[in-house]
């Protein structure tokens, strides 16, 4: 069953994928789950929001991969109209990032759909039993990396899902890019 719009339909169970990860491997979602929970997020190469929080991105995953919480990288667009979001190039903005997550490829738009993501980037919080608990923001520092005070909107909820089994009663949505449908 698909995901519904931002913050609508809570609880339901992440769809199921078979996607290409950047190391040529064909990977599950099964395979990558997180042990106390697992970060799905839609992103791409060419998104100046993605860019933005590219690295804040990283040491989210870097820390909450302590905490036994797999993050997953999803790229869907079109990529004969846009060619910067490649398979070859997202080899290379995941060794830009130092990316420690798998960066798959969407190729079909298939999984992009099954969650309803609409935007680069999209986040969905999903607890160990992979029924989504967050569907937000990265953080507060959106564009604007040089905040000195941003507030770990993710990473918070994720560790909130893992001690208490719920989300925050407030999530604010991503903003981005749209996603670049065929």
């Amino acid at each position: 069953m698909p995901v519904n719009a931002p913050n609508d339909n809570l609880d339901v169970l992440a769809p199921s994928f078979n996607l290409k990860n950047i190391d040529d491997e064909m990977v599950s979602l099964d395979n990558l789950k997180g042990l106390n929970g697992t970060v799905i997020v839609f992103i791409c190469n060419h998104c100046p929001y993605v860019k933005a929080i590219a690295t804040r991105l990283k040491k989210d995953a870097d820390e909450l991969l302590g905490h036994s919480i797999n993050t997953i990288a999803i790229m869907s667009n079109d990529v004969i109209n846009y060619p910067d979001d490649s398979f070859e190039n997202m080899k290379i903005f995941s060794q830009k990032y130092k990316f420690n997550f798998p960066y798959l490829y969407d190729e079909t738009q298939e999984t992009a759909k099954n969650y309803n993501a609409v935007c680069t980037p999209d986040f969905f919080g999903f607890d160990s039993n992979l029924k989504l608990k967050y569907r937000g923001r990265l953080d507060s520092g959106v564009m604007n990396n040089t905040n000195k005070k941003i507030d770990r909107d993710l990473f918070n909820a994720m560790i909130k899902i893992k001690n208490e089994g719920s989300g925050p009663s407030v999530q604010i949505n991503s903003i981005g890019c749209s996603i670049k449908w065929k």
